[in-house]
């Protein structure tokens, strides 16, 4: 087995106190992974990575919906269109430049990296799909990409997820992974995804790269129908900061490798138990970025019920977990549960002040519009001091409900962001 590198993506950064080990990965049939240092980071890293798939590969994909979609993100659209996301050969990653705003000479760059991992794959250039990750207004040097395919090539194997992980991260801490089994027709399939993302992560996805592989038998199309209501309850439901990336990429590749019959359509019962896993997966890599959140010292679940609506609910949830205010208090480790109210009253969505309630973790902070009767301030500070915290907001009016994570607002956030590109 390979090492399983733990060192965070920029020297100097701390591992997050909310990390977590990365998992036995186990390999999924049909896809092998390389990482190699391209010279993209001048420090000694690894920041270019290849995963290669066995031919008849299928493939869905979510992306950003930010109004300056990076190259990467424009190939991967026209290479799904142009392909039906069927038979999909490889994917190639670099961090330390995003790619973004770079024009027709980004997307060339861009085609040029897809090209020149396509020849060790088999593959024409749309067969490959492209993310990068990195400073954006940096033109892609696809230079130093066709020059390390040889090296990728010889270093590609089923085992190597953990330093595909850590090839790909900015400013993350820790390499992101999850893994789960489930069952088609009887046969063990196998779901495993790599992540990156530690800032400008908010919902409708954010800096985030996320690949997930399955040896299952699955069209293109049927993927494309579980994942994307999959993305909205994880990667959807997760922020650390509010602010939406240029290159944010979700993949899902099913290599067909496992010898489970093959799977046409979404509704078909057979994907049950793939269904599950694969939201097993999903949910554990987006509340890894959330862990991961640039200095981050707080995980914090945000549960909003009683709406008219699920989307409601969660533009309640999501504003409560964007509020700088809220942020900073759970950071200060201040139980003023004022701020929940300020940021749920804001949100302009239906709710009944008269019968708002608010809960941390057990603790009633305030009930049907007033502060709650047995509300304690000792208890409640002593709450706040947990690394990982509850939040319940009950704003009745409905019965749906939505649930997001999210992270404390600390001044190591400041102080990541103000050196990012130093």
């Amino acid at each position: 087995m390979t090492a399983q590198p733990t060192a965070p993506g920029k020297p100097g950064l701390a591992v997050s106190p909310l990390a977590v080990p990365f998992p036995a990965m186990g390999t999924v049939a049909g896809v092998e992974l390389a990482a190699a240092r391209a010279g993209f980071y001048k420090h000694e890293r690894e920041d270019l990575v290849v995963m290669r798939f066995e031919p008849g590969t299928t493939c869905a994909g979510v992306f950003t919906r930010h109004g300056v979609r990076a190259a990467p993100v424009d190939w991967c659209v026209d290479a799904l269109k142009a392909t039906g996301g069927e038979d999909i050969r490889a994917m190639v990653i670099n961090a330390g430049c995003a790619n973004a705003f770079t024009g027709a000479a980004g997307y060339e760059a861009a085609r040029r990296s897809a090209a020149a991992v396509g020849a060790i794959a088999g593959g024409r250039p749309e067969q490959v799909l492209v993310a990068s990750t990195g400073v954006i207004g940096v033109l892609l040097d696809a230079a130093k990409i066709e020059a390390k395919t040889g090296e990728v090539e010889d270093r590609l194997s089923a085992d190597n997820w953990a330093r595909a992980a850590a090839g790909i991260m900015t400013t993350d801490t820790f390499p992101k992974g999850a893994t789960a089994m489930a069952q088609i027709g009887g046969v063990p399939v196998r779901v495993s995804g790599i992540a990156k993302g530690s800032g400008m992560i908010a919902p409708d996805m954010a800096t985030m790269l996320a690949f997930v592989a399955t040896d299952a038998a699955i069209s293109a199309k049927a993927l494309q129908a579980l994942l994307t209501p999959a993305v909205v309850r994880t990667f959807n439901a997760v922020t650390v900061d509010g602010d939406r990336s240029t290159n944010d990429t979700c993949l899902l590749f099913a290599t067909g490798a496992s010898g489970a019959p093959r799977i046409e359509d979404a509704s078909d019962p057979r994907l049950e138990a793939f269904r599950i896993a694969l939201m097993s997966v999903l949910m554990d890599l987006a509340q890894q970025l959330v862990r991961d959140g640039e200095g981050a010292t707080k995980f914090v679940k945000v549960t909003v019920s009683g709406a008219t609506t699920e989307a409601s609910a969660r533009k309640m949830a999501r504003t409560i977990c964007e509020s700088p205010l809220v942020k900073t208090a759970f950071a200060g480790e201040d139980a003023n549960w004022g701020r929940i109210t300020m940021a749920v009253g804001r949100a302009d969505e239906p709710m009944d002040r008269e019968k708002l309630s608010i809960r941390f973790g057990e603790l009633w902070a305030a009930k049907d519009g007033a502060v709650a009767a047995d509300y304690s301030e000792e208890a409640m500070s002593a709450y706040m001091k947990r690394s990982e915290l509850e939040v319940a907001v009950e704003v009745g009016v409905g019965k749906a409900s939505a649930t997001m994570w999210t992270c404390d607002l600390t001044h190591g956030y400041i102080s990541i962001n103000g050196d990012y590109r130093s």
